[in-house]
């Protein structure tokens, strides 16, 4: 019984000093990934996407009400190479067939996101709100 008892603040002091190690691994990991940049940053990609969609596609095909969120794969020569919509609909295939041609008229072309200073692969999230078939520009 001694044993256990002298045994239980060694187990203690070796499980702290294991989540120390752990939190500083993370902390290095975080410092060496850049993420994707567009030019002119986040807002103006949401800008010029958004404008491409109200000029090439008719949202009132999808009747789409609600918040809708878009996610982009960024490849690592900064092209957009898979779009995802999350919630899923009716029409939801011609949708985000939709939106990769409107994404493709994007003109600029992202910068990838890099770890260790090589390009990788990474997603960018946006939100839109659809209303009474118009989408909001914030």
């Amino acid at each position: 019984m001694k044993k256990y008892i002298l045994m239980l603040p060694l187990l203690l002091l070796s499980y702290k000093g294991f989540s120390q190690e752990t939190a500083a691994v993370t902390q290095q990991t975080s410092e060496n990934y850049k993420k994707a940049e567009f030019p002119g940053a986040d807002d103006a990609f949401r800008k010029q996407f958004m404008n491409m969609v109200h000029a090439y596609i008719d949202i009132a095909l999808y009747a789409i009400q609600g918040e809708v969120t878009f996610i982009f794969n960024i490849d690592t020569k900064g092209k957009i190479s898979q779009i995802d919509v999350l919630p899923k609909f009716r029409n939801n295939e011609m949708f985000i067939d939709d939106m990769k041609y409107a994404a493709k008229k994007v003109k600029s072309k992202w910068t990838p996101a890099t770890k260790n200073g090589i390009p990788v692969d990474s997603k960018f999230v946006m939100r839109v709100s659809f209303s009474n078939n118009v989408y909001d520009h914030d």
